[in-house]
């Protein structure tokens, strides 16, 4: 809507995103406590964000953001494993909002370390105002961040302002980042850059329960351990490529899903209970690859593969987001398309339609068409 001058150090923007959401009634055999309703319903989400930055030398600079998100998605948020709709937070285990009161979003320190003197431009904005970078060099990072900001980016799936909206097209659903509900977390990062390839890490805290809104600031218990091998072949002359390698390790206070299903197996619990089995000290391990290939000058193709369990939904277990207390286990398949049109300056409208057959790998429930609009505004 408003100019950036060029050669300010000082950053300050904004944004409105707005999404209503619904889906028609849908066939589905039974209903469980965390299934999506089969019933017709719409939803609405908003999110206002205020985005500031300030270069504080040559090398180093500082973001601090705050944001204000209320409204709900359809069946509260529930009932999805590629959820329509990343916009939404929610209380977990509930399915309801969480305060609609302003919070900091992120506050972030970073500082370059040159290792080289040949230098790149860099574009400013919210997550940084340094107009030049080493072609080689060392970043480090530290504050209040979300880690999807900074892993497993894409610059065709990762903006559900103006890209896709699914859950699991903007960030790997198998994934389990460490983040508080509304998906932000304390830690640091060291990004090592060179000319075609980058490597970064990143130690951050853990909610104390999954999902939860408290973090957990003990790292000798609880912390997320996130690193990802960043590539640039030239598989195509002159069509950039990226490749990235995503693996990460979670110790914090879980339960144990293959320990669930034994408990019901032996007929301990009436159904796999993942809340019976938590345990402080457990870890969990995942892995995931991020690709994204130029195949014209307004063609782009991109992917992301990931892997996670099915048993204990199959036999009756309820996750924070799904279960549908029993399931005839099929493969999740999403399709998800949109037209985004630029209205005024700052101001773009989008029309998006989601086909989900088998909601939470569930055979017996669906499919369900999911449309959608959305408003987005940059100040």
């Amino acid at each position: 809507m408003f100019p950036h001058a060029d050669t300010s150090r000082w950053w300050v923007s904004g944004q409105i995103n707005i999404i209503p959401q619904g889906h028609v009634e849908f066939p589905a055999l039974y209903t469980g406590a965390n299934s999506l309703n089969p019933k017709s319903e719409i939803r609405a989400s908003r999110i206002f964000t205020l985005y500031t930055a300030a270069r504080l030398t040559k090398f180093s600079d500082i973001v601090f953001d705050a944001e204000e998100a209320s409204g709900n998605g359809i069946s509260n948020s529930l009932g999805l494993a590629g959820y329509t709709n990343i916009d939404v937070v929610r209380v977990p285990g509930q399915g309801t909002p969480l305060s609609i009161a302003p919070y900091m979003a992120r506050a972030i320190f970073r500082y370059v370390f040159p290792l080289s003197r040949e230098t790149e431009e860099a574009e400013p904005g919210p997550l940084g105002v340094l107009r030049s970078l080493p072609l080689r060099r060392l970043e480090f990072r530290a504050g209040n961040f979300a880690l999807a900001d900074l892993f497993d980016v894409n610059e065709v799936g990762s903006d559900s302002h103006l890209q896709f909206m699914n859950w699991t097209v903007v960030n790997n659903g198998a994934w389990h980042l460490a983040a508080d509900t509304r998906g932000y977390t304390y830690g640091a990062m060291l990004e090592y850059d060179d000319r075609s390839w980058a490597i970064r890490f990143a130690e951050a805290l853990m909610p104390t329960v999954a999902n939860g809104s408290a973090l957990d600031g003990d790292l000798r218990r609880a912390r997320g351990e996130n690193l990802e091998l960043e590539l640039h072949p030239n598989l195509i002359a002159k069509k950039p490529a990226e490749v990235r390698l995503l693996s990460y390790v979670n110790h914090a206070n879980m339960g144990d899903y293959r320990e669930a299903v034994d408990l019901f197996q032996e007929g301990k619990t009436s159904r796999p209970l993942i809340e019976a089995t938590r345990q402080q000290g457990r870890a969990k391990y995942g892995f995931g690859i991020n690709l994204e290939q130029q195949l014209s000058a307004n063609l782009r193709a991109f992917g992301r593969f990931g892997w996670n369990h099915q048993e204990y939904l199959k036999l009756g277990g309820l996750g924070f987001l799904l279960g549908d207390g029993t399931l005839a286990y099929g493969r999740g398949n999403i399709l998800e398309g949109y037209y985004n049109a630029h209205l005024w300056r700052g101001i773009y409208g989008a029309l998006d339609l989601q086909h989900v057959a088998n909601p939470t790998y569930n055979r017996d429930r669906g499919p369900v068409f999911v449309p959608a609009l959305r408003l987005h505004i940059e100040l």
